[in-house]
């Protein structure tokens, strides 16, 4: 800002003090040096983050969206058990086995001990084979019409299975106790559509009943053979291995299609299923009823291994919860998805467990019973099993109902311990493998959209940032970036996030080394010109990543257009401000009409003149944009048309902006060209009550003051005796700049005798002893202005009065090391103060207090007091 150095005379014979001041012609440094010397000169620009407020209620795409409703899916719908379909939740049959070349028989494994089972014979009448016949159809209407649970169930696939009345078949009975609702279900086999069921009938006494109740009732049931290599020859027996606990055999030769029930899974199915299903029948039962049976299905389910696509018995479960849909309850509807989910459902009945999800996540008070249920876990599996193309849609409601759970403080913490980071981003590198030309690629961006919207959600927290950083979602979001370019939706949540962790030293540099960042924003400025939400945060990011990064300032700088895209920007929402201030104005709006500011416009030159500043932090760029006319322009336009009062935070930026430009004396800088023009400009602010535009056009002043007519319309303005008056502001960086104009003053000597109004010495040696110890950088610039003003000294108190000896008292002490420097500091601190003491303060001070005690009529008594 202000003079750098000191030029001793070489004059043998006299003194001739050379004032402090900038060179007009300075000798050429390196950049570091520069850079070190600029940071005291140099500032970057804060600014808040812009403001998203929160949805008024919660929906599939926010309020802002641009998609239009009939090309979107709906966040309102209505669900019923019509809804999923019961056909699909049917076991598939699998592939069928070969024809069998020997006829199939039954075997038993108990001879002695099993004698009270008697295997029936086929009968030789074919109307009896008939009658059975007839008898197993009106049981599959029955079944299919009426009561699921009804104590007749057979096998799902049976009733798809037609029985030749030519070949002998066994119809089983089927035998319900006044007792129980249990109810015995046959062993089959699936064959061909040559081959036939064979269907074996028991004979069950009372007894054994009673033992099947208690668990003993493994003596009496029988296997099936089902796979042609486990047949053995007629009249040969056969032992099957056993299935230990509650888990069942697979075949293996296909999938979970392809499943035996065992023995023991049969007993648990009556004994711990079948009877909360019946529970769950009674539809005119309480909600709360309803409710604890599903939590004891959900339970039993899962203690016996059953959950998931294993179990056999699965479509009489999935219909008799399909069934409860109907019931109006949040609460109840949250423990049948989460039961659903839980059973591995797929196709439309997955899409319609997932809408269900998602109605229920819809309503916020729904937030707290959610937490409790762990539906979250079911969603979250979802995401991370389901084919991405093939069940799209279900995945995109999936998505939906986490994305409002993550505006729940409690459930968000939640998904960062379950690893929702990084499987949401495994998910969108799915999605961004997923070109343009692929079908699938429009309906992914309403998925990429939910996906996003709840990475911005878990941006709020310190572990998920880190999971960010450390799992590359910086590249993946620049690639969504890239391909969705034409989606403002997805571009607006991916740049939310973006602003909201540029915030941050990690991930800011982080986005700083991803090269291509800088041509999307750029590219995404052009395109969406318009979308101020949009554009003010790409403005905010590229303002975070300008304020903390040099190589960020040149990479940016040097992309094609970059400058002349801020420009067009620029003038497009001036032009908006402008006329929005017209309007108002011709209303003559007043009072509580005023328009609220910052407005939207106002916000995003804001933004906009934020990033010009700190891109001229950078040496080069700095040097670049002074030369600018039509930046410098568009900041004088700023400082011509807003005053403080209208937007403080605008005028004061575009004033810091030019404050950095007119750092830099080069060939053709627009600054100097217009430097007049500034100065009167910033007479405004100057004269205002807003300290924080006071201070900044002071430092301006700082920089204009080394030029003769700057300094000539300081005294023509009597602007001199308000810096004189900022000395006793008792704000160090107030009187800094205050000091650094006084400073340049004092180069002119007929300028010097300026500082003896308003008691200027006076409050330069108050500041000195005020902040000297604290600011080096001060005491040196005090110190400076000083020997300027003294260069013609004659008598030391003829020059500084009666501040003299009260000068002389504190210079010594402040060159005494043990006085001057805290050593109870830390040592980091203390180093900094020392550097500066020694480099800076010392050579200046010294000098001044050798040419005060030179120029000393007698030598006072000096006491040296430690500060």
């Amino acid at each position: 800002l202000l003079c750098r150095g000191m030029q001793a005379s070489k004059n043998k014979n006299t003194e001739e003090a050379e004032p402090f001041y900038r060179l007009s012609v300075p000798k050429q440094k390196t950049s570091s040096e520069i850079i070190n010397e600029a940071r005291n000169v140099l500032r970057t620009v804060r600014t808040r983050r812009p403001f998203t407020p929160t949805e008024d209620h919660r929906k599939l795409f926010g309020s802002g969206s641009l998609r239009a409703p009939q090309n979107r899916p709906p966040s309102v719908f209505s669900l019923h058990a019509s809804s999923f379909d019961l056909a699909e939740s049917r076991p598939v049959s699998g592939v069928r086995l070969s024809p069998l070349d020997h006829k199939p028989m039954l075997v038993t494994f108990a001879k002695d001990e099993d004698s009270s089972v008697s295997l029936p014979k086929p009968p030789a009448d074919p109307a009896e084979v008939r009658k059975v016949s007839s008898a197993r159809a009106r049981l599959f209407r029955r079944t299919s019409q009426g009561n699921f649970l009804s104590a007749k169930t057979v096998p799902p696939d049976q009733n798809e299975e037609k029985l030749d009345s030519e070949e002998p078949a066994i119809m089983s009975n089927l035998c319900r106790s006044n007792d129980n609702c249990l109810a015995e279900q046959r062993s089959y086999t699936p064959f061909n559509d040559e081959s036939k069921q064979l269907i074996c009938k028991e004979r069950i006494s009372r007894s054994e009943r009673e033992d099947f109740l208690k668990g003993t009732a493994g003596k009496f049931l029988f296997h099936l053979r089902g796979e042609s290599d486990q047949m053995k020859k007629p009249g040969t027996s056969s032992s099957w291995p056993r299935s230990t606990g509650w888990k069942r055999r697979v075949t293996g030769l296909e999938d979970e299609t392809r499943i035996n029930e065992s023995e023991e899974e049969e007993i648990f199915w009556h004994i711990k299923i079948l009877p909360i299903l019946h529970e769950l029948e009674k539809v005119e039962d309480n909600i709360e009823n309803l409710c604890l049976a599903c939590t004891k299905l959900y339970q039993a389910l899962n203690e016996g291994s059953m959950l998931g696509k294993r179990c056999k018995r699965r479509s009489v479960l999935l219909k008799t919860l399909y069934k409860l849909v109907d019931i109006d309850s949040d609460p109840l509807c949250l423990k049948l998805a989460k039961i659903i989910l839980a059973m591995k459902v797929d196709g439309k009945n997955l899409l319609s467990v997932c809408k269900l999800a998602f109605k229920i996540c819809r309503n916020e008070k729904n937030d707290s019973i959610i937490q409790n249920d762990r539906l979250l876990d079911c969603l979250l599996e979802v995401l991370r099993t389901e084919d991405l193309q093939k069940n799209n849609e279900a995945l995109l409601y999936c998505m939906g109902a986490i994305k409002f759970m993550s505006g729940n403080a409690v459930l968000l913490n939640e998904m960062v311990n379950k690893g929702a980071v990084e499987m949401l981003l495994q998910l969108m590198r799915q999605i961004n493998n997923i070109k343009e030309n692929d079908t699938h690629f429009s309906n992914l961006g309403h998925l990429l959209v939910q996906l996003t919207a709840t990475l911005r959600n878990l941006a709020d927290l310190p572990p998920a940032r880190r999971q960010l950083i450390c799992s590359g979602a910086v590249s993946e979001l620049a690639v969504a970036l890239e391909q969705r370019v034409n989606d403002k939706d997805v571009c607006t949540y991916i740049v939310r996030i973006f602003s909201k962790l540029s915030s941050y030293n990690d991930f800011c540099a982080a986005l700083a080394d991803c090269s291509r960042c800088y041509i999307l924003f750029l590219a995404l400025l052009k395109k969406h010109q318009k979308q101020q939400d949009l554009v003010i945060r790409i403005l905010f990011v590229l303002g975070n990543l300008t304020a903390k990064n040099n190589q960020a300032r040149e990479q940016f700088f040097k992309e094609k257009e970059s400058v002349n895209t801020l420009i067009s920007l620029f003038q497009t929402y001036y032009e908006l401000d402008l006329n929005a201030q017209k309007w108002y104005h011709e209303r003559g709006g007043e009072g509580k009409n005023l328009p609220k500011h910052p407005s939207e416009a106002e916000d995003v030159l804001i933004k906009l003149i934020r990033v010009l500043a700190n891109l001229s932090i950078h040496p080069s760029v700095g040097a670049a944009l002074a030369t600018a006319h039509c930046v410098v322009d568009l900041l004088v336009t700023v400082l011509e048309y807003k005053s403080v009062d209208d937007c403080e935070e605008l005028v004061i930026n575009a004033a810091t902006t030019i404050n950095n430009l007119s750092f830099y004396k080069v060939k053709s800088s627009a600054v100097q060209d217009k430097k007049l023009h500034i100065a009167e400009i910033l007479l405004k602010l100057l004269m205002s009550n807003n300290m924080d535009g006071v201070v900044e056009a002071v430092r301006v002043f700082g920089n204009l003051s080394q030029y003769h007519e700057i300094c000539d319309f300081i005294i023509q303005k009597k602007i001199y005796k308000f810096m004189i008056a900022l000395l006793d502001a008792k704000n160090q960086d107030v009187c800094f700049s205050a000091c650094g104009v006084l400073l340049n003053l004092t180069v002119d000597k007929n300028k010097r005798a300026l500082l003896m109004e308003e008691g200027g010495i006076g409050k330069l040696v108050d500041c000195l002893q005020d902040f000297g110890p604290a600011d080096w950088q001060l005491a040196c610039l005090i110190c400076k202005t000083l020997w300027n003003y003294s260069e013609n000294i004659t008598s030391a108190a003829s020059c500084f009065g009666e501040d003299t000896d009260t000068l002389l008292v504190l210079l010594t002490s402040l060159l005494d090391e043990e006085l001057a420097l805290d050593y109870s500091l830390d040592r980091d601190l203390r180093d900094n103060h020392k550097l500066y003491w020694e480099r800076e303060f010392k050579p200046v001070a010294e000098k001044l207090l050798d040419r005060i005690q030179t120029h000393l009529s007698f030598l006072p008594t000096v006491t040296i007091t430690p500060f």
